[in-house]
Parts: C-alpha cells; sequence; structure tokens
C-alpha cells in the first residue's frame, strides 16, 4: 500500500503435546522513490506470550530486548522526551491483542519483521484449538500457514477452518494426519486471495481454528524430559455427575432492555439443557432480593416448565443489592446439603450475573468478597459474569478466584446471549469432584496447581514440576477423585525412557518444549494468585513472576519488551507491554465545547452515605436553545455537575461530545499530549485531598501539576496552583498567580491573568489555557486545583498522541438504542467508536474557561472503565514516571 509491498507473510506454528510455538515472519520492499513507513500488525490470542521480535533493514537486525517492567519504561520514556510512538501492544478485542510495530524504509530497501510466541492449547468440549487472526489487508505474493503437529499420544481428528474460507479457498486448505503427526497448510495464490477476479481487496480478514483431539488409553498422560514433567488428566467414559446450579441473575434498572431479553434467552436454552437428574434455583436481585423456589428444586419436566414461565416474566428496576443476591444463594445450597435434598456426590455451582456495582445493602466490595469467601468455604464454585463494561471486573475476577470458579466477560453485542449460553456449556457436565493429582513430595520442587474442584467434562487438567534430581528419569503419581458413583483412585507411572521412544521423531520438536510449558504454566498460576493475594504474599508472587518471565523471556504484565529503530528513525524505541484486564470504576466525568480539549482534575465523591449511584442533574438535552459566548463561538447546553481529571473530546460534526474519566492515585503522572514532530509535551500530575474522606468510595483527586515542554525551543514550563516557573535550557524565571505577566521570547508568548488563568503560545502556534481553581484556603478536605485547555489543536501534526493528544484528528462515532440507565434521568446507550461497541451514559459537565468559579454546562456521552475502548491501549500505557 502507498509503495510499500507485503511480498511474503508466513505463520509457522509447531505444536509439541499441546504447547504451541508460533513465528510470524512478514517481508516487505519499497517500491516508491522515497522514504515510506511500513507497519507490521500482527493480532495474537491473549492467552499467549510474546518471546521474541526483530526487524532486519538492508541485513541489518534490530533485536526486541525483554526487560522488567519498570527498566523497560525509564528506557522507553527517554524515548519518548525524544518524540516517541506509543505502546506496540494493544487488547484489540474479546480473544486478541495487537502488536503494532512501524519503520521508515528508505527507498527500493526491504525490511523483514519476525514475531514470535507461545501458549498452552486448551482443551474444550473435546478439542486442543489454536486460534490465529489472519489480515494482511493487501494481496500478498507469497502467503502461508503451516501448522505441524506432535502429540506423542497419537492424533485422533484434526480440522482447520477460516471464517473467510469461500468454496474456491476451500480446496487451497491441506490437511494430513497419521499416529503422532499431523500437518495443515493453507497457501492461496495471489488470485485466488481477490475479492473478486479483478479487485486488488484481499478476501483474507478472520480467523483461522485449528481444532484436533488425541488418542486416550489411560486416562494420563506422563511425559519427563530434561528434569522436568507435564501430567495430562482427560479420563473418558466416566458417569456424569449430578450438578446443583444456582443461577443468581442481576435484574436492577441498567439490565433494561437488550441485555435481560438477552439474559433471559440464554436462561432459557439453558433450561433446555439441564438434566433431569440436576437440582437447580432462580434468585434476582436489584434493590431488593427475590427467588423462584425457596429450595433447590429437581428439573422434572414440569418444574422446568414452571420455570420457564418465570424467567419470561422477569422485569428489571432498582438498584444493585449483589451480596444479598449472593448470599441468598449460598444459603440455599447449604441449606441442601445440610437437609441432604442433593445427592452426596455432586458438584454445587453458583453462576452469578451482573452488569454494574453494588451499591444497596453491603456494597463496599472488599467486605462482600471476605463475606463470601466465608460463606462458601471451599465447597461451591463461583463463577461470575460480568455484562458490559459498568462493571468491577476486577472484583469479580477476586471473588470466583478465591471461591475455586472465575470470571468472564459478556460482551454486549448481539451475540450476548450465545456468549452467555456457550460458559454454561462449558460447566455443565462435570465427572468429577475434589481432583487432586498427588506427586512424592521429596522428588518434586516447584510443582503447578494440583488439586481442582471439579473436571469437567470434554477439558482437560495440566501438571507440571521440576525434579529436585535434574537426572531422575521415573515418576509416580496417586489420583484422587470423587465420581458420579464411586470414588476415583488409582496409580500413574512413567519413565523417561518410554518418554523417549514416544518421541523419537525430533524434527517436530523445539527446544526444552517441556520446560517452557512449565514455565508458562507456573507464571499463568503465578499471575493469577497475585490477582487475590495482598502485602507480602503479593511481592513474593510478583518476584516469582517476574524472575520466570525474563529468565524464560516471556512479554508478562510484569516485563516489557523495547524495540530499537535504527538511527533514521530518530532512535526511537517502541515498548510492548501485555495488556492486563481494564479494571472498571464507576467514575463520572468532564467535557468541553466543539473545537477544544480539556482535561480537568476534581475527582467527583462517590459518598458511601447516599445508597444510590452518584446522578447528573440532567435537562431534556435534545430540545435546549443554544447559547453562545464571545469568548468560544460555539454552541452549549445547560445544566449542573462538577467536575474532575476529566477527557473530552468534543465531535464539531455532531454537535456532541464523548468524554471519559482516569482513576489512579496520587502522585500519578499522566501523559496527556506528545507530538515528536513539533516536539511539544504535556504531562499533568495528580494530587489528592488533605486527608482521606471516609465517606468517599473513591478518593478525590487533581490535577496538581502540569508541565510543558517543547523540545526545539528547549523551553519547559512547569505549573502549580502556587508557582508557574520558565526554563529556557539553563535559565529559570518564576511567577507567582499574583502576577500580571506578557512575556515574549523567540517562538514562545506567556500571558498570566492574575489568579485566573495564563496562556501559552509555542512556535508552531499551538496554545495552552491553564485555569487556576482555588478553593477556600481553611477547606479541611480540598485542596487549589488546575485544568487544561487546548487550542489551535491542528496546529499540532498528526502524530500527535497522549491521553489527549490522540483526539486532536477527527473522530467519528455513532449512538444507538438509547434506553434509561439505572438512573432513570440519565439514559444509556451503545456506542460505536473505532470499531468497538461500548455501552455509555448520558451526562453533563462544566466548561470553565469563561467562568473558573461556576463554570458552564455541556453535555457529553461518557464511556465507562478509565476509556476503555476509545483510547487506545489501556490507560496505564500513557502513566509516566517524571513531568519531563
Amino acid at each position: 500500500v502507498n509503495g510499500m509491498e507485503i511480498y511474503s507473510m508466513k505463520i509457522d506454528s509447531k505444536v509439541t503435546s499441546r504447547f504451541a510455538h508460533n513465528v510470524i515472519t512478514s517481508r516487505a520492499v519499497n517500491r516508491g522513490n522515497v522514504s515510506k513507513e511500513v507497519f507490521f500488525d500482527v493480532e495474537l490470542p491473549k492467552t499467549a506470550f510474546i518471546t521474541n521480535f526483530s526487524m532486519t533493514i538492508d541485513g541489518v537486525t534490530y533485536p526486541g530486548t525483554i526487560k522488567e517492567k519498570e527498566a523497560a519504561k525509564k528506557q522507553y520514556e527517554k524515548a519518548v522526551s525524544r518524540g516517541q510512538t506509543a505502546g506496540l501492544v494493544k487488547a484489540s478485542g474479546r480473544k486478541t491483542e495487537k502488536f503494532t510495530v512501524s519503520v521508515n524504509i528508505k527507498a527500493a530497501s526491504k525490511v523483514t519483521f519476525e514475531l514470535t510466541y507461545e501458549e498452552l492449547l486448551k482443551r474444550q468440549f473435546g478439542k486442543y484449538e489454536m486460534f490465529i487472526k489472519v489480515k494482511p489487508k493487501q494481496l500478498v505474493k507469497d502467503f502461508e500457514i503451516e501448522v505441524d503437529i506432535f502429540e506423542p499420544q497419537g492424533i485422533t481428528e484434526l480440522e482447520a477452518e477460516g471464517t473467510f474460507i469461500t468454496n474456491e479457498l476451500q480446496n487451497t486448505i491441506k490437511k494430513t494426519f497419521s499416529g503422532k503427526k499431523g500437518h495443515i497448510s493453507f497457501k492461496p495464490t495471489v488470485d485466488q486471495q481477490r475479492t473478486c477476479a479483478t479487485c486488488s481487496q484481499s478476501v483474507l480478514d478472520g480467523d483461522f481454528t485449528v481444532k484436533y483431539d488425541v488418542k486416550r488409553t489411560t486416562p494420563d498422560n506422563l511425559q519427563i524430559v530434561n528434569g522436568y514433567f507435564v501430567h495430562f488428566f482427560a479420563p473418558t467414559n466416566l458417569p456424569k455427575l449430578s450438578k446443583n446450579i444456582i443461577f443468581v441473575l442481576d435484574t436492577s434498572g441498567s439490565m433494561y432492555g437488550r441485555e435481560i431479553e438477552q439474559t433471559k434467552e440464554a436462561l432459557l436454552k439453558i433450561l433446555d439443557d439441564i438434566k433431569e437428574d440436576d437440582f437447580f434455583d432462580i434468585i434476582l436481585f436489584d434493590s431488593e432480593i427475590s427467588t423462584w423456589k425457596e429450595t433447590l428444586i429437581k428439573a422434572t419436566p414440569e418444574n422446568l416448565d414452571e420455570a420457564r414461565k418465570f424467567v419470561r416474566d422477569i422485569s428489571t428496576q432498582g438498584a444493585t443489592n449483589l451480596h444479598g443476591g449472593l448470599m441468598r444463594g449460598i444459603d440455599i445450597l447449604n441449606a441442601a446439603h445440610e437437609e441432604n435434598l442433593v445427592p452426596k456426590r455432586s458438584a454445587s455451582i453458583i453462576i452469578m450475573l451482573t452488569d454494574g456495582l453494588p451499591n444497596v445493602g453491603v456494597s463496599d466490595t472488599q467486605e462482600i468478597e471476605k463475606a463470601v469467601k466465608k460463606a462458601i468455604d471451599g465447597r461451591y464454585t463461583l463463577y461470575n459474569l460480568g455484562f458490559g463494561s459498568g462493571v468491577d471486573y476486577g472484583f469479580l475476577e477476586r471473588m470466583a478466584l478465591e471461591n475455586k470458579g472465575l470470571a468472564r466477560r459478556i460482551y454486549p453485542d448481539s451475540d450476548a446471549a450465545l456468549q452467555l449460553q456457550g460458559f454454561y456449556d462449558e460447566v455443565s457436565n462435570p465427572m468429577l469432584i475434589d481432583v487432586e493429582l498427588k506427586y512424592p513430595e521429596n522428588e518434586i520442587s516447584d510443582l503447578t496447581t494440583n488439586s481442582f474442584k471439579h473436571f469437567y467434562d470434554g477439558s482437560e487438567i495440566v501438571v507440571a514440576g521440576r525434579f529436585v534430581d535434574s537426572n531422575q528419569n521415573h515418576l509416580s503419581v496417586d489420583v484422587r477423585g470423587e465420581g458420579a458413583n464411586d470414588p476415583l483412585s488409582y496409580t500413574a507411572q512413567q519413565d523417561a525412557e518410554q518418554t523417549a521412544q514416544a518421541f523419537q521423531d525430533q524434527q517436530y520438536i523445539f527446544g526444552e518444549y517441556i520446560e517452557r510449558l512449565w514455565a508458562y504454566l507456573t507464571i499463568e498460576q503465578l499471575l493469577e494468585k497475585r490477582i487475590t493475594a495482598t502485602g507480602e504474599e503479593k511481592e513474593n508472587l510478583t518476584a516469582q513472576a517476574l524472575a520466570l518471565s525474563l529468565m524464560y523471556k516471556f512479554v508478562t504484565p510484569l516485563t516489557s519488551m523495547v524495540v530499537t529503530k535504527p538511527e533514521e528513525n530518530d532512535n526511537e524505541e517502541g515498548i510492548a507491554d501485555k495488556p492486563t484486564e481494564v479494571l472498571n470504576m464507576y467514575l463520572e466525568f468532564l467535557l468541553s465545547k466543539p473545537g477544544m480539549y480539556v482535561v480537568y482534575a476534581k475527582l467527583l465523591l462517590i459518598v458511601k452515605l447516599i445508597s444510590i449511584k452518584p446522578s447528573f442533574i440532567t435537562k431534556s438535552y435534545g430540545q435546549t436553545s443554544p447559547q453562545y459566548h464571545t469568548y468560544a463561538p460555539s454552541p452549549s447546553w445547560h445544566t449542573s455537575v462538577d467536575g474532575d481529571p476529566h477527557f473530552i473530546i468534543s465531535v464539531p460534526q455532531k454537535k456532541d461530545a464523548i468524554c471519559f474519566n482516569i482513576n489512579e492515585n496520587p502522585g500519578t503522572i499522566l501523559n496527556l499530549i506528545n507530538d515528536p514532530i513539533t516536539g511539544i509535551t504535556v504531562n499533568g500530575e495528580l494530587i489528592g485531598d488533605k486527608r482521606a474522606n471516609s465517606d468517599a468510595k473513591i478518593q478525590n483527586s487533581y490535577f496538581g501539576k502540569l508541565g510543558i515542554a517543547n523540545k526545539h525551543l528547549n523551553v519547559k514550563l512547569t505549573v502549580t496552583p502556587e508557582m508557574i516557573t520558565i526554563q529556557n535550557g539553563d535559565e529559570k524565571t518564576g511567577f507567582t498567580w499574583l502576577d500580571s505577566v506578557t512575556l515574549q521570547q523567540a517562538g514562545l508568548t506567556l500571558i498570566i491573568n492574575r489568579k485566573k488563568n495564563l496562556v501559552l503560545s509555542m512556535g508552531s502556534g499551538a496554545s495552552f489555557v491553564v485555569v487556576l481553581h482555588q478553593v477556600w484556603k481553611k477547606h479541611p478536605l480540598h485542596q487549589d486545583f488546575l485544568g487544561l485547555y487546548t487550542l489551535k489543536s491542528d496546529k499540532l501534526s498528526e502524530q500527535t498522541h497522549g491521553l489527549l493528544g490522540q483526539f486532536f484528528q477527527p473522530i467519528d462515532f455513532t449512538i444507538l438504542e438509547i434506553h434509561p440507565g439505572s438512573d432513570p434521568k440519565k439514559p444509556d446507550a451503545t456506542m460505536i467508536v473505532k470499531n468497538n461497541e461500548l455501552t455509555v451514559t448520558r451526562g453533563w459537565q462544566k466548561d470553565y474557561r469563561r467562568d473558573p468559579k461556576h463554570g458552564v454546562d455541556i453535555p457529553c456521552w461518557f464511556v465507562h472503565d478509565n476509556g476503555a475502548g476509545l483510547i487506545d491501549g489501556v490507560h496505564t500505557d500513557y502513566i509516566v514516571s517524571s513531568l519531563f
């Protein structure tokens, strides 16, 4: 595209005993006669860890180096201060993360990109699945996917399919398997890649999926190689356990409309699948708690019919008493077991679905976690499903992990009912409970998790470990579990010689694969344990996971990969991080005028004393008449809400705005604007209140310091509510807000309007207004703070980034399905923006440019979850270590 031709793209996957080692190689040439920027842009499974990246330009290789996140960040920030691009890895969908790197290539030059990532393939519904995202964005002369699988147990089935595969392309998928080996190749010609005979667009855009399973003559497969072992456990032909299942459903007002309809649709289909030996109940929570039955009921046809009627009549109202709903469910399960209403050998499961935060009854999430853990006491499994972006996902995940379950996001899409049903299918067939795999303690060190509450049909338990004596070549394991009719108990054995015989064909095996599998699984489990840990335990888990990530060169949430580019790219460095699931804080927001961008910092109080979600005072936003002000000739609308570090993106063509909020601790420094071309950067440091407010759920934070720099002019301006300091090279000049100043020097104008604001104009014409907010000096809580407005943002380059800067280029969005939110005065809607579908809330915010004391009220659509889905990457990508 644009003179850059990708002439080769190869995706090479080698799978040995479920562990996949994938290498993506892309080669491009600049056919133009001037330097061009080329992008290497691939999507990877979220479950994978990147292990290596390099680019080779005209024979010179530039490798990526994996470092501790903090060390990488410092190295990266030095590059940022020289005008640097943003992070390289971003969450980009339900199952994927996007890795992007760009580099300038001279005319006629070639570049080769090579990315390696690894993952352990998990078994679901009786098959292992490997997922490859295919999206070359242009016709590629030499395009190939090649997958080699080696399974010592032997392969029983192998399939490959693509969402983009047409009838003609079907024949280009070559698939063979026999014995222990399987091979898949997909190599379409350029003509086969076209969307039509004369088209230049590529049909290759979608998911390529490989699924397979292995022979199972015994329930176990043990493999021993070079001092490490892996144990795969997946018994077949067991009788199904009956299950006791409690559905705990959020029916608060925010579930109104599509969400509750999809939940009901999924639940009706689930009721069709419940077995007659199962017991179940349904609990609904809004402000009150209601149950279908007071005890668990057997799933007879008559009872299921009655349950279907109950589900069809579910409606939404009120607030969110999540604690009350869960505790009622646990009480019903406890009573059923105590009174022997359910079989002794049965699996008890709670599935809880919510779309918001608890705000009635017990609303402190830590208290809820403690109470639920104490009540369940290890007896039942809790699965938490978070619907949409209004949930505190971190809270749901911690609570599920503490109770031997897991959390899952349900995306508010047209297929939400299928997502809910799919999750139920995964856990609907328990075969064993209380499974424990015991290894000789004196022989094994560093064992991964070896006890499991449930084993589900079609899944697999994987345990790996390291021998104390690396020369040990024999292992026995005692397997224990409770089945539907009898206890399961036997001993399995294996020696290294048997493994070696099974592995005679060495061509398929890469490196120390069992050792890497053990490291991958150990890191994954340490990171999971870290979610619920605190204090010293969390520090120890972090240290262990970090040491392993560095030793085995995995990009995990604790490490980053720094990519250095050639000198003609201004020594640019990129940083590749592993995105983590964004925690959602229920925050409100701030807004600016069309053509303006604003960041404000007085976080709204969310007060425990008021047991409802914070509301906006809104008027009918569609019918207010525009008002014009001399300061900024653009329309504004009326109402009132206080403001905070809030970001506003005005969208003039819509006569509307989008806003979002970032919730971080005092002392955090955020990169707001970063323009590598003009050399302008703006960073802001958060401060807190004078003391913590014991009534507030989320503590106030403000922008207490702003740093505006222009590296071309060698100028740095530091602004606090007390002082304004300008540093020109080694010269420093200081002013206070009591001064009235107009300062002009080469390429820069600074005007201070006493006790109100300052205006700074820089070489390129870009201007910034900093507004001073002063509070009563004896106020017991609040401090003075600052607001920042950007004028003439079009004078900054197209490469401008940062929390604010990324929106200086036009952005478009579509609003669908406006419907009542949890507060009737504050409607919710679905927003399509940047190809993401987000749940947004209508609200109002003040513009303080004209009147720093009272402000003018303006409406916007608020994006929850720290701007997730709207901002590039996640908000933590924008945290920097210093003001300059």
